[in-house]
């Protein structure tokens, strides 16, 4: 309501989403066992991940304190594959960078794109420090649950709300979900966790510039863990005092909705439970931003009819649907590994010549190989209607691609088509084996072989694992 000129300041209640969101993680019990399950290999895949990305120079030149000696030796957040010990604030943008730098765990696409595994830089981050100053005995159980809770947060927000169409990052809804699951393993109250659901809406939010030609660039890289990072420190501050916004969201004009969202209300497709934990996507076969992956699957099947042919290629045609498109598909020149994970024609150029697809294709060295531009100049990109409907149905969420090689003597290869990735819940039993390998194998390329054994070890039994101490945990990990 508003008189004349004046602003009638009669405070709100506090936003349903908001409310919504703190009756979830405070009163819903999860009872589903493949809930527990599936964030077991999502806990593990999530680490290895974050194992394999201590290779590469450019993740951890940013890993460690803000500064040199602000350590909290004894006392911090344990960063994994590390000597580093952190305040919880930077326990979590270490751990989230990390396990988001190599684009190769699971992932959650729908009318908004995302990795809920984020959330796992502030989970891991904030339950060490509670275990370790004494607040709280956490157990993995714990941080599966709020595994579990953040997934659920994450990705049902993410059904029916594009974020990317107005231009933010997805990362908006890491640092939501997080808040609320860090501000229950702080020990706050349903008003607290609520109050600092509002700090995180009332933030400014990340653009997708980072993401997208001509910008794509290694930030993407790093964003889940700012988020992870912000979001501990905004639960730190209302765990002091700091109040919240009750219309953080609705406020007219200058609320969320009515600046960064364009007057539209979120819309919900479900009620919170365990639906997104158990049915979300792995990235076992290849570290490829994931709209990719049937593509670099079709190119994978295809390599041994052209690994000899490359020369004698007229045409490539990539059938896929309209997300990929919107995304992934670019022309030009391709800048730095960041660049490459986010163009499909290069994704799809490296396994036709290679035969796979592997993080060290990104890199410089890889990337000079002249024949990559050759094969991308020679891609045509159409859109399957039927792809792009199938993509958004709930009971299927396929993520089609298809690939057909044409050659200058008028001969042709088959049309390969895969529907639906080796990481998507249809192809479950077939995939489970494949993960436990890479998560092994990415264990081993930075510890030694009994190190690496034992984590598999207490990872693969799921009582056990529940059972350990957090802290136990992440000591084993250092």
């Amino acid at each position: 309501m508003k008189l004349d000129n004046v602003d009638v300041n009669e405070r709100p209640g506090y936003d349903a989403v908001m409310t919504d969101i703190a009756d979830y993680v405070m009163g819903y019990e999860i009872k589903s066992e493949l809930a527990y399950e599936t964030a077991r290999y999502c806990l593990m895949d999530t680490l290895g991940c974050g194992i394999l990305a201590l290779k590469f120079p450019a993740c951890t030149k940013l890993l460690g304190p803000v500064v040199d000696g602000a350590d909290m030796p004894g006392s911090g957040v344990r960063i994994p594959g590390t000597k580093h010990e952190l305040d919880p604030v930077q326990g979590a943008f270490n751990i989230g960078a990390m396990i988001r730098w190599l684009d190769y765990n699971d992932t959650w696409l729908a009318a908004e794109w995302g990795h809920p595994s984020d959330n796992l830089g502030t989970i891991l981050a904030v339950a060490d420090y509670m275990g370790r100053s004494g607040k709280a005995d956490y157990t993995m159980r714990d941080v599966l649950t709020a595994m579990i809770m953040a997934h659920e947060i994450q990705g049902c927000l993410a059904l029916e709300n594009s974020f990317n169409k107005v231009g933010l990052d997805h990362v908006v809804l890491v640092k939501c979900a997080s808040v609320a699951v860090a501000m229950k393993l702080l020990g706050g109250t349903r008003e607290q966790i609520i109050d600092a659901l509002s700090l995180s809406w009332t933030d400014g939010q990340s653009l997708r510039t980072y993401r997208h030609a001509p910008n794509a660039g290694s930030r993407k890289s790093w964003a889940a863990g700012d988020a992870c990072r912000r979001a501990v420190q905004l639960s730190l501050m209302t765990m002091a005092g700091e109040m919240g916004y009750p219309s953080a969201l609705t406020a007219p004009k200058w609320g969320f909705y009515d600046v960064l969202f364009g007057g539209n209300a979120f819309k919900f497709q479900r009620a919170y439970g365990s639906y997104v934990m158990e049915n979300v996507l792995f990235k076992i076969s290849y570290p490829a931003e994931y709209h990719s992956q049937t593509a670099v699957e079709c190119a994978a099947q295809l390599y041994p009819q052209v690994k000899d042919r490359l020369d004698d290629i007229e045409q490539i045609v990539l059938t896929t649907h309209d997300a990929a498109i919107r995304i992934i598909c670019k022309v030009g020149p391709l800048h730095n590994p960041a660049d490459r994970d986010h163009c499909l024609q290069y994704m799809v150029a490296v396994p036709l010549i290679h035969g796979d697809l592997t993080a060290d294709h990104y890199e410089d060295g890889v990337a000079a190989d002249p024949r990559i531009d050759a094969l991308r100049d020679k891609m045509v990109i159409e859109e399957d209607k039927r792809y792009s409907a199938e993509y958004h149905e709930p009971q299927k969420r396929a993520f089609a691609n298809a690939i057909q090689i044409f050659f200058k003597d008028g001969t042709e290869t088959e049309k390969v088509e895969v529907e639906y990735p080796i990481g998507h819940p249809r192809r479950r039993e077939e995939g489970i084996p494949l993960l436990l390998a890479k998560a092994e194998h990415n264990f081993k390329t930075h510890y030694d072989a009994g190190h690496a054994d034992k984590i598999m070890a207490f990872m693969s039994d799921q009582k056990h694992l529940e059972s350990m101490k957090v802290t136990d945990f992440m000591a084993a990990l250092v």
